[in-house]
């Protein structure tokens, strides 16, 4: 047999504890008013003192009495026997009264059954639906389902309050089982990367100096098959780099790194011949800490991918343009609740865009769509800045272009130094065009 639910519990407990004392207490009233009426009338003490009343009068007339005596005990017989008749009248309505009394409580003890069975009913709506309620999200939290998304059921205040923090508690539980998998996900890229880059380093290294031997005593005629081989090798090198780059987070000590300088060197030394960049870092952008050399890399790879979707011939050729902004925001570290100073690192250009299929993969390692890519780029990106705590972030609109974000959190206690004079040809804001 089933126990009885919680709503059935608390509506008994609650009425119980209302209508027992209540009872009891009205029982003990009802009782002792109906035995103490009768005591409280004296008939039986007045019937004894008209008697022995009664016999006082009768010596007394018997004698020989003045008018004035005789009077005085005519008026005392007059108010004993009004005494006596009024006792007896208290008597006779007291005996009358006990059943109204009795039945006065027994009505009195229904009403209040019936109001606190109601009251009972009522308190035990308003607890017992937000915990069923609750009861069930903690169901589907454990199996990991969402939270109903209706609204909430009536109840007191307190249980609007535990709603929210369930709720947000679910979020942060289903944000963690995501984290969680994308870490143990991208743990397994990496593996298998490093494996790969393992595997190809081992026959590369031979390959590489025998077509270098190849090259110095090749016969003309084989100078063409040698070139493939020597292209081909390096290409394969350069993937089993990548492979290798993925396969490793980023390691050694960190130290506090300038944004903007960094952007400004590797745009400088990155960005095509035929591609002019336009750079604009805020002043007084405060440091970061990690890892120059990756996140170099991962700028780097970014800043790539945007002058390859304004195509070959840069501006010329497809009026595109590649945007590179710096500038001091706030952000709220996957570690922490509070926001935090941080550098908001941004690329932007106005190349053909992303479909809207495509935006959910960008970021996964090996998705690409450039002949001959390893689709690691921006995978290698975003592990680098989330390595480093921080956030990344793609906007794109098919036809108008792509923005990539990186947000870094700051390097606490610590200013950039102030922003170097800008090259030649640039403006003396932080903006600037680097190219050449």
């Amino acid at each position: 047999m089933a126990p009885p639910r919680f709503r059935t519990r608390l509506f008994v407990t609650l009425s119980l504890f209302a209508v027992v004392p209540a009872a009891v207490l009205t029982l003990l009233w009802a009782t002792t008013l109906s035995t103490a009426l009768p005591l409280l009338s004296g008939s039986a003490a007045w019937d004894r003192v008209a008697a022995s009343g009664e016999r006082a009068l009768a010596a007394a007339r018997a004698d020989s009495l003045s008018p004035r005596t005789r009077a005085a005990l005519a008026a005392h017989e007059q108010e004993l026997t009004l005494s006596v008749t009024e006792a007896r009248r208290y008597q006779y309505l007291a005996t009358r009264a006990v059943p109204v009394v009795l039945a006065t409580a027994a009505g009195a003890l229904v009403l209040l059954a019936v109001v606190a069975s109601r009251v009972a009913g009522h308190l035990a709506r308003q607890l017992s639906r937000p915990l069923d309620e609750l009861v069930g999200w903690t169901d589907r939290i454990a199996r990991g389902l969402p939270l109903p998304a209706g609204p909430p059921r009536r109840g007191a205040p307190e249980f609007a309050v535990l709603r929210s923090r369930m709720q947000r508690m679910a979020g942060d539980l289903e944000a963690g089982r995501a984290r969680a998998l994308e870490a143990e996900r991208l743990r397994a890229f990496r593996e298998t990367a490093r494996q790969v880059a393992h595997e190809l380093k081992n026959p590369l290294t031979p390959i590489r100096l025998a077509i270098a031997r190849l090259e110095r005593d090749v016969p003309p005629v084989l100078r063409d098959p040698v070139e493939v081989l020597a292209t081909e090798s390096a290409r394969l090198e350069a993937m089993a780099r990548s492979f290798s780059q993925f396969g490793r987070l980023p390691e050694g000590p960190m130290a506090e790194i300038d944004v903007g300088e960094m952007v400004r060197y590797t745009a400088k030394t990155t960005v095509p011949p035929h591609l002019d960049v336009t750079v604009h870092i805020d002043d007084d952008v405060p440091l970061v800490r990690g890892h120059y050399d990756a996140l170099a890399r991962a700028f780097s790879n970014v800043l790539l991918n945007a002058c390859d979707a304004c195509g070959p011939g840069g501006e010329g050729a497809r009026g595109g343009r590649v945007a590179v902004r710096v500038e001091t925001t706030t952000m709220t570290p996957p570690n922490g609740v509070e926001p935090v100073p941080a550098v908001r690192l941004s690329v932007h250009d106005t190349g053909a865009g992303i479909a809207p299929d495509q935006l959910g993969r960008v970021w996964e390692p090996y998705v690409t769509h450039k002949p001959g890519g390893t689709g690691l780029g921006l995978a290698i990106a975003r592990q680098t800045v989330e390595a480093h705590h921080g956030a990344v972030e793609l906007v794109s609109t098919l036809g108008v272009g792509t923005c990539v974000s990186f947000t870094l959190p700051a390097a606490l206690d610590s200013l950039a130094p102030a922003a170097p004079a800008a090259p030649a040809g640039s403006g003396g804001d932080g903006s600037g065009r680097v190219g050449r």
